[in-house]
């Protein structure tokens, strides 16, 4: 398999920065549902993030949590339902929300089913322009590397033919993708820069890190020795303009939001 690239890393300035959307269009639109990326993709987000979790029956769906319990009207692990289940449930009414964009293409199930992997590729596929593709690994889980296996067949399925990159705090997760997939590009999740990470250190194969906005704003430095180093950077969750403020003078490459929008107004 070969897979679009992204570009690299560039000085500040030198090319504006990928604004990707988080869940979706998530402070708009239930997080996950194809509402809140067609939502995105009309807000002009460069591209779309995603979890993905495995069902007991093999399929992957778009949800963040282990459980179901905060954003369904159901209980339990995605882990331990089948996808039949899971289309059973609301999976958008827990968040109320203004609709200013309301039309016949959104319909209701859209903003209330669970929302396959499979579903997001057609819609991606299908995208009026290029919409860059970010999948995150969800890990611990009981299916441990069944979730990479399905990941990449479907990914083959589709060839997409605009950049995907793959994420995951796990680095064994990313590990399996690269050697299922050595073309495709991975990226670093953390929480905090560990002392090994903050010199610009990622585990072999990945070209992307993915420090959370907090572990930048402790370590700003962190970006120019990235880069140095010859890595992306790709920041989460950027949400408050002082944060895309920061996130522009120290020139990353990307920045993951739940506000495309509005983030996208304020950069360009």
């Amino acid at each position: 398999m070969s897979f679009p690239i992204s570009p690299g890393p560039g000085a500040a300035g030198a090319r504006p920065i990928t604004v990707i959307a988080h869940r979706g269009a998530s402070e708009d639109v239930p997080e996950h549902t194809l509402a809140a990326y067609r939502r995105a993709i009309e807000d002009g987000a460069d591209g779309l993030e995603c979890d993905v979790r495995l069902t007991s029956d093999g399929h992957l769906v778009c949800v963040h949590d282990r459980r179901i319990n905060r954003t369904s009207n159901g209980r339990g692990a995605v882990s331990a339902l089948e996808l039949a289940d899971l289309a059973a449930l609301d999976f958008g009414s827990w968040k109320e929300y203004p609709d200013p964009y309301e039309s016949p293409e959104h319909e209701e199930r859209e903003r209330t089913s669970v929302l396959t992997l499979d579903r997001l590729l057609r819609l991606v596929a299908d995208a009026p322009r290029p919409v860059e593709l970010a999948i995150e690994t969800k890990h611990p889980t009981r299916w441990a590397g069944q979730v990479e296996a399905r990941l990449l067949e479907l990914l083959d399925r589709y060839r997409l033919t605009t950049p995907v990159r793959v994420m995951s705090f796990s680095a064994r997760s990313l590990h399996r993708v690269r050697a299922g997939a050595p073309d495709l590009p991975t990226v670093l999740l953390t929480h905090w820069l560990l002392p090994r990470h903050r010199e610009g250190r990622l585990p072999p194969g990945v070209r992307i890190a993915g420090p959370s906005i907090r572990a930048l704003r402790a370590h700003p430095e962190y970006v120019a020795r990235a880069h140095e180093a010859g890595y992306a950077v790709h920041v989460w969750t950027v949400n408050e303009p002082e944060d895309v403020r920061f996130c522009a003078e120290l020139g990353v490459d990307a920045v993951i939001t739940n506000r495309p929008r509005q983030v996208l107004a304020q950069l360009r």
